[in-house]
Parts: structure tokens; C-alpha cells; sequence
């Protein structure tokens, strides 16, 4: 088995990919008007219109009503994507914050509400927290 992507449901693909284009700096590939997913070495961040769902099952997925999922991009330098997207992302939920478990991590919405969180990983401890 080979996990293939993470696909988030719209009703405007282009705004979300415009969003998550700015947001990674990576660029979409299109198949459609209706499709589109953006490619990292480790995942793939698929985004699908409305449209697409009656394919599948209809009503089975919704836009803009996700409140249990995290989307997560790995960054070499969390308050550096912050300082980055500050004029462009409207809605932070956190400012870089380090994480009990050593994690430093920028937690917003885009713009259909999805929570996104960039963290950079903590560094090897040479000792326990406290």
C-alpha cells in the first residue's frame, strides 16, 4: 500500500490553489478545472471542487466543514514562513509557538477554514524536559 494524497474538497479550487501555492511555494498541477494537487518529496495535497463528489458518493463530503483534521507541512524555519505569510494568510490561530513536546509551530486556517500548521522540528535534546 502506498499512501497517494490528502484531498481537500472546495467549491473554489482556484482560490484554494492560489492560496496553497503561496503558502508552500509549490506549484500546482492542474488535470482539470476541477482537480488540481500540489507535490512535495513526502505528500501529495490534492484539491478537488464539489463537483467531484457525486462521482465518488453524493453528499459524501462537504467544503468548508472540517474541524477534526490538521493539514502539516514540515519548514526548516517556522518563524520565517511566518514573517512570509503575515500580509498574505488572514486567519492565525497561533503566532510560532514552542510546543511542550519542543516542536516550534504556526497554526492558521485557509481560506475554507482547514486548520494548516507549518512546524519546524525540535532539535535532539541532550537532556529530558522538565
Amino acid at each position: 500500500m502506498h499512501f497517494a494524497s490528502t484531498r481537500v474538497i472546495t467549491d473554489d479550487v482556484p482560490r484554494l490553489v492560489r492560496f496553497y501555492e503561496r503558502a508552500t511555494g509549490v506549484s500546482a498541477t492542474w488535470a482539470n478545472e476541477d482537480f488540481a494537487e500540489l507535490r512535495t518529496p513526502s505528500a501529495t495535497l490534492a484539491i478537488g471542487s464539489t463537483r467531484t463528489v457525486p462521482l465518488f458518493a453524493p453528499g459524501s463530503a462537504r467544503p468548508a466543514d472540517n474541524r477534526s483534521v490538521i493539514l502539516e507541512f514540515r519548514v526548516g524555519d517556522v518563524d520565517a514562513v511566518y514573517d512570509d505569510l503575515r500580509g498574505f494568510a488572514r486567519d492565525f490561530v497561533n503566532e510560532p509557538t514552542t510546543m511542550p513536546w519542543g516542536n516550534r509551530s504556526l497554526l492558521l486556517r485557509d481560506p475554507d477554514g482547514n486548520l494548516v500548521n507549518f512546524f519546524t522540528p525540535a532539535t535532539h535534546r541532550t537532556t529530558p524536559p522538565a
